[in-house]
């Protein structure tokens, strides 16, 4: 690794010298800021596309590895359990270590594990893989947008990288549907590991060259409270696994239930006592940020577990290809990329109440469409007009309940506020999903003399019955507790990669959208 990643290097001059040709030097712009953003969105890309592109590959893992339908679950949900348990600490780490060593470091982690999950030949090999994958995904995110800030000092150029930025964190997790149909229907579901490999590849060649280091920010790594925080979700989503195979009250199901709450217990404890937490607690007694992030949460819940279950619905159901699978999703990917473009600037003249009370509405109502799919049920109207509904709705929330949440955060707490909604956004994506399959093991567990495909069918209705829930309680929250009135207060703004991370999320987030 070049020596010049290290550290940056005074812009002064020292004894008469000048700063050796090549180093960072604060202020410096980057040689080719073309070039430096397109490696910063890569990464960005790489990040949220894996949350959903292995979504499309789950029906051929399964076939391939012999994962049981709990097992196959911890597919997608090790890599959320482990991005955003550990995303408040990569953030903490990119202040003390560097940002673009700690995007160079994580992406370096994110492609070996890509290629050894490719290579897997067993379910616990691959689990693996996808649990670094998380790891690495979890060091370089919270460093893409800070790098950002950092590498273009013109308003105008940085306000279009963010630009872009926002439309690659809202709609990467929908591209990775199509992505991962075109890929696993050419080659196989290694593909969709195996194409991680040329771009991390690239960028951690490219990076030192292209993207300038910004100053560091020396503070405390808060080490007990991210391993307290991933264990204990970890455990909590386990325990809803367990609980579709083994049953409510079996010891190990009762066991990860009382892990998780001895260990969350405990993240509390530390958080409160820490002077450097990872998470500041007064966050949460806020009504716009606390209710917030628990909206936040739910959303989540209800809008992975869709892509998990009706990516299965389509292919198990209606027999589609994987190609065919990912080409469906294209309306909802459209919307979700046109929503995530425009509210943005809509936010700022109208406000966000219009978008907070209406968008969720739509969002539930595709998922309640979606609970009326039967094994008979057609593309058109049966899933279209639910993926126009639903991808309206999520393209019109994230962004401007990110804004409510970020506007009356202090400057200085910016950064530990937009970690706390880029973590409930990973973790409310793996407990909804391992609570959503409870729901469909409890409904598929008789079949009641129909066939397989009805069966299939009548457990992935109940899921999205169940997903539209937990949308109907994020709105609850929203009008009963947020109560967004107004136009939004302008997003804290800190120096550093404080305000960075602010930006992360008040842009669209880290977004699954």
């Amino acid at each position: 690794m070049p020596e010049n990643i290290i550290a940056p290097v005074p812009s002064s001059t020292q004894g008469g010298r000048a700063d050796p040709p090549g180093e960072d030097r604060p202020g410096r712009r980057p040689p080719r800021p073309g070039f430096a953003l397109a490696v910063i969105l890569i990464c960005q890309l790489m990040v949220v596309l894996d949350a959903t592109v292995v979504s499309i590959a789950l029906p051929g893992i399964q076939r391939t590895l012999h994962f049981s339908a709990a097992g196959l679950s911890w597919v997608p949900n090790i890599y959320l359990l482990t991005f955003g348990g550990l995303l408040l600490l990569g953030g903490r780490a990119g202040d003390i270590l560097g940002r673009r060593r700690l995007l160079t470091g994580g992406i370096a982690l994110f492609t070996l594990a890509s290629l050894l999950g490719g290579l897997a030949t067993y379910p616990t090999m691959l689990l693996v893989a996808r649990a670094a994958q998380g790891v690495g995904a979890a060091v370089a995110a919270p460093s893409t947008l800070a790098l950002i800030v950092s590498n273009y000092q013109d308003a105008g150029q940085r306000a279009r990288a963010i630009g872009l930025y926002s439309s690659m964190s809202a709609g990467g997790g929908a591209v990775g549907m199509i992505l991962g149909g075109l890929l696993t229907s050419a080659f196989s579901w290694r593909s969709v590991m195996f194409i991680n490999v040329p771009f991390g590849l690239a960028v951690v060649l490219l990076a030192p060259r292209l993207i300038r280091e910004p100053e560091r920010h020396p503070s405390r790594f808060d080490l007990p409270g991210a391993v307290t925080a991933t264990l204990g979700s970890a455990a909590l989503v386990y325990g809803f696994i367990r609980a579709a195979t083994a049953g409510w009250s079996a010891g190990s199901t009762l066991g990860c239930f009382g892990a998780a709450v001895l260990l969350l217990t405990a993240f509390v404890l530390i958080e409160a006592r820490t002077a450097q937490p990872l998470l500041p607690l007064h966050l949460l007694t806020r009504r716009a940020s606390g209710g917030g992030y628990l909206a936040m949460l739910m959303l989540a819940s209800g809008m992975f577990g869709m892509f998990f279950f009706v990516t299965q619905y389509l292919q198990n159901v209606l027999g589609y290809s994987a190609l065919q699978t990912g080409a469906a999703f294209l309306p909802l990917v459209l919307l979700l990329f046109a929503g995530a473009r425009t509210v943005p600037r809509l936010v700022p003249r109208i406000g966000a109440r219009p978008f907070l009370y209406g968008a969720p509405v739509l969002l539930a109502s595709g998922l309640l469409l979606l609970s009326r799919v039967g094994a008979d049920t057609g593309f058109a109207p049966g899933i279209l007009v639910p993926m126009v509904l639903f991808g309206l709705g999520a393209g019109c929330t994230m962004v401007p309940l990110s804004l409510t949440i970020l506007g009356g955060v202090r400057p200085e707490e910016s950064g530990a506020a937009a970690g706390t909604l880029q973590s409930m956004q990973q973790m409310g994506g793996a407990l909804g999903t391992a609570l959503l399959l409870t729901v469909f093991t409890a409904a598929t567990r008789h079949s009641g003399g129909r066939s397989p495909h009805a069966v299939f069918a009548h457990g992935v209705a109940d899921a999205m019955g169940v997903a539209s829930l937990f949308v109907a309680v994020a709105l609850l929250l929203i009008v009963a507790v947020i109560r967004p009135s107004g136009r939004p207060r302008p997003v804290a703004a800190a120096p550093g990669p404080a305000v960075a991370r602010g930006a992360v999320s008040s842009s669209g987030g880290s977004g699954r959208g």
